[in-house]
């Protein structure tokens, strides 16, 4: 199982029966893939469709189905579009209930910057900061590092998404739970010790008596 996957799977067993979820672009576009069975999620994309379902198989593709990153995407029946202005307003009014997006950096703060890649031309941040900013929970599904460097570091080098602090990271290492008082290590990936995890972390990590290692959707 590699990397992504692993992400994917572990964060899908955070989403809950009739939650109305946005999924950002990358790793976090696979969490619609491994929704446990007879779970109803309900995924809005802020370009504007709420009921889109996993990447189509190829050759079923449709142009007029795509998310916020041109990415082709699925609908469910019943599923409906919407415009910009209404798909905003469900997130800026606190009516998301969960966004799961990349990261590039997440500091000992719980603070997120995922936007601007160095030495790449970017045209901003897009949803980012409304997403952050007005979901009820915020899970970050991103590598535990990048060409061996730690994106879990102690303050952001990179421009930051929002002032609030996001929830939860889930990395192919490990799952880390934020809280005003830091972060807290909460569970460890299969075959990843504790002290892996933190050898990979610039950020400093509460570590409870008892990591229990990592659950995985199936």
């Amino acid at each position: 199982m590699d990397d992504k996957t692993i992400i994917a799977k572990r964060v899908a067993l955070e989403l809950r029966d009739g939650n109305l979820v946005n999924l950002g672009i990358g790793i976090p576009t696979l969490v619609s893939k491994y929704l446990p069975r007879n779970l109803d999620v309900y995924f809005q994309s802020e370009n504007g469709i709420i009921g889109m379902s996993a990447v189509p198989v190829a050759g079923m593709e449709d142009e007029y189905l795509t998310d916020a990153g041109g990415g082709y995407i699925g609908a469910l029946p019943g599923a409906c579009s919407l415009d910009s202005c209404l798909s905003f307003s469900l997130i800026r009014g606190g009516h998301l209930d969960v966004t799961v997006l990349g990261g590039l950096q997440v500091d000992e703060k719980g603070i997120l910057a995922n936007w601007m890649v160095p030495g790449k031309m970017v045209p901003g941040m897009g949803g980012g900061m409304d997403l952050v900013t007005g979901a009820k929970r915020v899970i970050i599904a991103m590598t535990h590092t990048a060409k061996g460097a730690p994106k879990i570091i102690k303050q952001c080098t990179l421009p930051i998404t929002s002032t609030r602090r996001i929830d939860l990271i889930v990395t192919e290492m490990a799952v880390i739970e934020t809280s005003a008082d830091g972060l807290i290590l909460r569970e460890t990936a299969p075959g990843v010790t504790v002290d892996q995890v933190v050898a990979a972390t610039e950020a400093k990590l509460t570590i409870p008596a008892n990591v229990p290692e990592m659950a995985i959707a199936a």
